[in-house]
């Protein structure tokens, strides 16, 4: 990354909406890979299935990767995310460590010994590493070849575990993880999507603001300690109903918890789609001092439609159409169900019209 990446950003979204990509997951299905296919030679003899693992396909399918990554450049996007949603050996922990039976997890030691599992977390590092360098291979060849330059997102997703929600409902004050030990896993993410050749690091689809906090203390962490710095943005997925975090806080208590580590943008992704979502991203766009991003689903899933998810490309155009003209947002893509279809559509939506202005908020007054 230039130093100077975040103000050529904050150019960029003063003067137009800068479009995101969409769904690895809905798009890796379109290639039609199977278990072998995902194992690749190297996890071959791996205990659990790794089909659903789509971060190790960055290992096993870098072309399949890569070809996704191309194609949302290719489609209009400015900024593309890596293939590291689930990046952190806690998560990758689900597909690499076979427990004798689920109470195994609720251990408070199980999770310190996949963090202490040398293979385990050097196969985080390599996976987050080369992800990162598989999206900036394609955004400098895409940049190159339309002169427009394109930028990539280290996609930090939010764990597979909670640190505010007990998993057991008859001990509300037990948890499987500590902070500590999140925030450690989320350090080792962070360095390697830095080490890779990230422009921006994301926190993204946020359902628990303490896992979210967890991985912006460890952001600034490795800032303070490798005297670095990197634009953030950080993405909530709302409940049903759209007031609320998944969690249960309200958006904007999110937005107070988070605002001191002045991200580039705030904004709501993945959850439901853009006309449940379309209120919050309304309160948010009138409280955030900064820009806004969306990127909702292509609606509720609906297993009887072809991607999983009820709405089309032109479908999707017109409810960004409408973010847009309202004034709501600055960055704008898609999350579940948005192939680069979609997100080819999204960006015609976004050249329509101008972005948000960002408000200048008074502080509140004190006694």
């Amino acid at each position: 990354m230039s130093e100077n990446t975040q103000a050529e950003l904050e150019k960029e979204l003063r003067e137009r909406i800068l479009v995101l990509d969409g769904a690895m997951g809905t798009t890796i299905r379109g290639y039609g890979l199977d278990e072998a296919a995902a194992r690749g030679d190297r996890f071959k003899d791996n205990e659990e299935d790794l089909l659903n693992n789509g971060d190790i396909l960055t290992l096993t399918r870098p072309d399949v990767i890569g070809d996704i990554h191309k194609r949302f450049y290719e489609a209009g996007s400015d900024i593309v995310e890596t293939n590291t949603f689930s990046g952190t050996a806690i998560s990758q922990s689900d597909f690499f460590v076979a427990p004798p039976g689920d109470e195994d997890r609720k251990d408070p030691e199980f999770y310190q010994g996949v963090l202490d599992n040398r293979a385990l977390c050097d196969l985080a590092h390599e996976l987050n590493f080369e992800s990162a360098r598989l999206c900036r291979k394609w955004a400098d060849n895409i940049g190159s070849d339309t002169g427009r330059k394109r930028f990539v997102a280290g996609a930090i997703g939010p764990l597979t575990v909670s640190l505010s929600v007990s998993p057991d409902a008859e001990d509300p004050g037990f948890r499987t993880v500590t902070f500590d030990q999140v925030h450690a896993d989320y350090k080792r993410q962070v360095r390697a999507l830095i080490e890779g050749g990230v422009d921006i690091l994301m926190v993204e689809t946020i359902f628990d603001s303490l896992n979210a906090k967890a991985a912006l203390v460890a952001i600034q962490d490795v800032f303070a300690e490798d005297t670095v710095e990197f634009p953030i943005i950080i993405s909530a997925a709302v409940g049903k109903g759209g007031d609320t975090l998944i969690s249960g806080q309200d958006i904007l208590a999110l937005w107070t918890a988070v605002r001191n580590c002045k991200p580039l943008a705030i904004g709501l992704n993945c959850s439901l789609g853009p006309d449940l979502m379309r209120p919050s991203i309304e309160t948010l766009s009138d409280a955030a001092d900064t820009f806004v991003s969306a990127y909702p689903n292509a609606g509720l899933p609906d297993p009887l439609s072809p991607t999983g998810f009820p709405y089309s490309p032109e479908d999707m155009e017109g409810y960004i159409d409408d973010f847009a003209a309202s004034g709501f947002v600055n960055l704008v893509g898609g999350c579940c169900g948005n192939t680069p279809d979609h997100i080819a559509a999204i960006a015609r939506a976004a050249a329509r019209h101008a972005p948000r202005a960002v408000p200048s908020l008074a502080p509140f007054a004190t006694a």
